[in-house]
């Protein structure tokens, strides 16, 4: 009888990060998150996703939080375990293409304050909008992970990903990580992927998924199955609806088999017993909506991420137009068609579901145009799997250009200036880098910043003009 090879099946924890982007829109204070790192340390994670996504963004405009200190924290906090962010390729954290030299100086700058890995991604799955993200990873002695966005469609074969990982593996990615947002990967279906691609590269396979359409925990088991090398998970408090599937789940699944992980499962029920109180007042305030708890079906049928589903009821409910929602639900594949069959990922998911929403409100397709359809139509966020629909590239933007080069290459280095703008601000070097991707929101904060420091007496604070009470 040949011997079982044991094969533990690693696990990133997304409890820092993704779990609470998904669920409570990344409000998790780093005063929150702080008092448990010790523990989340001795589990023996792969990594743990703490940085990146919405956390930059939200910190600074909505919790008055330097996103760089929160991760010198985690720094300082993790001895043992890899810290690991998300980034947007050539849109780093934000949602415009950033010149090379901003992109460079910001994982030089993450690497430098802690990061150990940076999952990289690009809407549009074009390999040029990653480059330069992995070249600076590479450079920084980081581990650079390039994630495809899994998407469904007649373009997107078995073939098209075995061809993309192996791309993504001659361009220098230490891993590649299967980024499947929408949940839509299928437990068999994810056999064969996982299967096709450890065949063709040589590099680890790491899968992501989200439970929306309640099929993650059952595609993690067939992946681990077929070879998948590392899954993400949250911390069972954060876990399920639009998070991922529950650590301690998918632990106890492999216990006693080849992939078990050898954590402890009491370690972990001190972990989920300190994340439950925060839960519950999140669930309290309001800011945990129990319908992104459930799973919801349609992002199967329509293969519309949750968070796209939620963007389109709100639009319509805007326009008193909620009785269209089904006539835009069938409208959204039509126009992912003609803009060349993205994957429905932040920014593309919002695109062209707001167009779909214009397409069928003004009774006429593409009467009304958004700045960022034509942007897609122009080749201003890189190439698409398939070519547009010429008759609505037409309409569109007319005779106007198109670019076929990388997009990043049209654009002037841009630091320089950038530090000139800012520099009345700059306490440390990072701030301008905060002050690239959200220059609004990075003054207010850098105002109140100042301020704190000041200690401006509540009589004086003028919110207005950003000068705040200590």
């Amino acid at each position: 009888m040949a011997e079982v090879v044991k094969k533990p099946i690693k696990i990133t924890e997304t409890i820092l990060r993704d779990a609470h982007q998904s669920l409570i829109a990344t409000r998790m204070t780093t005063e929150q998150m702080l008092p448990i790192v010790d523990k989340l340390d001795k589990v023996g994670y792969y990594s743990v996703e703490c940085w990146g996504g919405a956390t930059f963004d939200a910190s600074l405009r909505f919790l008055k939080e330097d996103p760089w200190e929160r991760l010198r924290k985690f720094r300082d906090g993790f001895k043992n375990t890899k810290l690991q962010m998300l980034f947007r390729g050539q849109n780093i954290l934000g949602y415009r293409p950033y010149a090379d030299d901003v992109v460079e100086y910001f994982v030089q700058k993450s690497i430098a304050n802690g990061i150990d890995i940076i999952r990289i991604f690009d809407c549009m799955n074009d390999i040029r909008n990653l480059q330069t993200a992995v070249k600076a990873a590479n450079k920084e002695k980081g581990h650079a992970q390039v994630a495809m966005s899994y998407t469904l469609g007649e373009a997107y074969t078995l073939d098209y990903w075995v061809e993309l990982a192996k791309k993504i593996e001659d361009m220098g990615a230490n891993s590649i990580c299967i980024k499947d947002m929408a949940g839509l990967l299928l437990p068999y279906t994810a056999t064969e992927l996982v299967t096709a691609l450890k065949e063709a590269v040589d590099i680890p396979i790491q899968l992501h998924s989200h439970y929306t359409s309640g099929v993650a925990s059952m595609t993690y088991l067939k992946a681990v199955e077929a070879g998948v090398d590392v899954i993400d998970t949250a911390m069972s408090p954060f876990a399920l609806g639009t998070s991922q599937p529950a650590t301690e789940v998918m632990v106890e699944t492999f216990k006693g088999t080849p992939y078990d992980t050898g954590f402890d499962q009491k370690l972990l029920s001190e972990i989920a017993d300190y994340f439950r109180p925060i839960r519950d007042e999140a669930l309290e305030s309001g800011l945990l909506n129990p319908k992104n708890l459930g799973v919801n079906i349609k992002t199967l049928l329509y293969q519309v991420p949750g968070g796209m589903l939620s963007n389109l009821t709100s639009q319509l409910k805007e326009q008193h137009a909620e009785d269209k929602y089904y006539e835009v639900l069938e409208e959204v594949p039509r126009v992912r068609k003609d803009l060349g069959e993205p994957p429905l990922v932040t920014p593309s998911s919002q695109i062209v579901g707001t167009q779909a929403v214009f397409n069928v409100l003004m009774g006429e397709r593409y009467k009304m145009v958004t700045k960022e359809t034509k942007d897609v139509l122009s080749g201003k966020y890189g190439a698409t799997v398939k070519p547009f629909n010429p008759e609505v590239q037409k309409k569109c933007i007319g005779d106007g250009e198109v670019i076929t080069c990388r997009p990043a290459d049209l654009l002037e280095p841009e630091l320089d200036t950038l530090r000139g703008e800012m520099a009345q601000w700059s306490e440390q070097e990072e701030d301008v880098l905060t002050y690239a991707l959200f220059p609004q929101v990075a003054t207010d904060f850098f105002k109140y910043r100042e301020a704190q420091q000041t200690k401006v007496d509540p009589k004086e604070a003028d919110t207005e003009n950003g000068v705040y009470p200590v």
